[in-house]
């Protein structure tokens, strides 16, 4: 039994999955991956870059640099992530997609407090708190 169900193990998700459970609540993360795919999915890893490798700018001289330290102060596995597989991108923080992604799903997976589930949810119940973190095509 799971203290929250987030739904949705992108960046967001999986994002608040991580901070959830490092609190030491019990999450449920569902997502459909690997069974089901939306257009824009490739790989069966979480936290799957559909877009652009890189996550702007790095210099903490810039909002979106800033920002990006503020999270890793509050202990963000995605900057954990980005950190470790970045890839040369002069001032920008740019990341490996296939390291990344492997990275956070190995995370994710491997946290006792975190239960991923491949299933896709149509409803909520009601009685467990639920945060819902899917992409624009869902």
């Amino acid at each position: 039994m799971s203290d929250v169900t987030v739904i949705g193990a992108g960046l967001a998700g999986c994002e608040a999955a991580n901070a959830l459970a490092a609190e030491g609540i019990k999450v449920r993360l569902f997502d459909i991956k690997p069974n089901s795919r939306t257009p824009a999915h490739h790989s069966d890893n979480l936290a799957e870059l559909v877009c652009s490798n890189s996550l702007r700018a790095a210099g903490l001289e810039n909002a979106a640099g800033l920002l990006k330290q503020e999270l890793r102060l509050l202990g963000s596995v995605v900057m954990e992530a980005a950190d470790y597989c970045s890839v040369a991108a002069g001032g920008a923080l740019a990341v490996d997609r296939t390291a990344f992604e492997t990275y956070i799903t190995r995370k994710i997976k491997g946290n006792p407090n975190i239960e991923y589930v491949c299933e896709e949810i149509t409803q909520v119940d009601g009685k467990t708190p639920v945060i819902i973190a899917t992409g624009p095509l869902t």
